[in-house]
């Protein structure tokens, strides 16, 4: 069998260690030829293809980003009233012909596993692998990347915890996370948070003062604060730019803010993610051999499974107030808003 391979979206650690993962298995198990489709999807409308070896695989388990390079195109919107010589899903499925490509695998978050639904639906054999920092990949229990992503958060918080007592001020840290608070809630549980915003659960300002001010009433002149990116702010301010100015207007205490952006999507993976990708991409190529297409890698409890990539596209994994994390923290006295 020949398969193509390809990364869509955003870059995060991890990704070359699924494409390891997917080509040795591939190569040294399955006899398959593998081919690296360069820039997501936008590599299957340029042609721009090359095959992949052994040899191009060496190094890949902890380098961050990908090899194969990244976009955002989405070849399936805006299709309206456009020409035929430009109907990108047309110009994806020749290259696929012209190619000989018996598969594609697509590795990627939310807007990929959509994307792939819909080159699926086209009749082109598709298996995914779900790849995300925020973690909100709806029918997996954890998406590589998270990991890296939640330890490099956590590490930011651990040093901000000594500054913000040598110099006893609130700290207002934004990880990332539009929709799904999973870093912010798994980073300030980890490194301590004392308040933990996220997009899911409503916030009181004044409840938020009140947090801080009764701290420094039990003898503690210092506050971590986790924000996810995501959260609802006034007049388009960021996260922690909102946070932060409210903080200091509500308690009058000195606020600083510090904001990580795409520090948390960039390096080398940590071994847990190493791992998981490693065998999520021998699984996916495991689901190629055996013929079951149209399925999303997908890790349940220990076990590396799969779901049908129907049931994926289009949907979020969002947190919970009901999560265990939540109601562990609330009972520990940290405030989520």
């Amino acid at each position: 069998m020949r398969i193509g391979i390809l990364t869509s979206g955003g870059d995060c650690p991890g990704i070359n260690a699924t494409i390891r993962g997917v080509c040795k298995t591939a190569i040294s198990h399955y006899g398959m030829e593998v081919y690296g489709i360069r820039s997501g999807f936008r590599g299957l409308l340029d042609n721009d293809i090359i095959p992949l070896d052994e040899n191009s695989l060496t190094g890949l388990l902890s380098m961050g980003g990908t090899i194969l390079g990244t976009s955002r195109e989405k070849p399936f919107k805006n299709r309206a009233n456009v020409p035929v010589s430009e109907d990108k899903p047309a110009m994806m499925l020749k290259t696929i012909r012209e190619r000989n490509l018996d598969c594609v695998v697509c590795i990627g978050g939310n807007g990929t596993q959509k994307t792939a639904a819909k080159l699926a639906a086209t009749g082109v054999n598709v298996v995914t692998v779900p790849k995300t920092i925020d973690n909100d990949v709806w029918g997996t229990d954890i998406s590589f990347g998270f990991d890296s992503a939640v330890s490099i958060a956590t590490e930011a918080i651990d040093r901000l915890h000594s500054t913000a007592s040598a110099h006893q001020r609130v700290m207002v840290i934004e990880v990332m996370g539009h929709k799904a608070g999973w870093i912010a809630l798994y980073s300030g549980m980890a490194g301590g948070g004392d308040i933990i915003l996220l997009p899911e659960i409503p916030f009181d300002i004044h409840r938020i003062g009140d947090t801080i001010i009764n701290r420094l009433k039990k003898g503690k002149p210092y506050s971590i604060v986790v924000v996810a990116e995501g959260i609802p702010t006034l007049g388009g301010k960021k996260a922690a730019q909102y946070i932060a100015e409210e903080i200091e207007y509500e308690t009058g205490f000195e606020t600083r803010e510090t904001v990580l952006g795409y520090i948390q999507r960039g390096g080398g993976p940590t071994a847990f993610d190493r791992n998981l990708a490693t065998r999520m991409g021998g699984h996916a190529t495991e689901l190629i051999a055996s013929g079951q297409f149209g399925r999303m890698v997908s890790l349940r409890g220990s076990e590396i499974t799969s779901v049908p990539l129907s049931e994926v596209a289009g949907k979020l994994k969002l947190v919970t107030e009901e999560h265990d994390l939540v109601i562990q923290g609330r009972r520990m006295g940290i405030c989520f808003g």
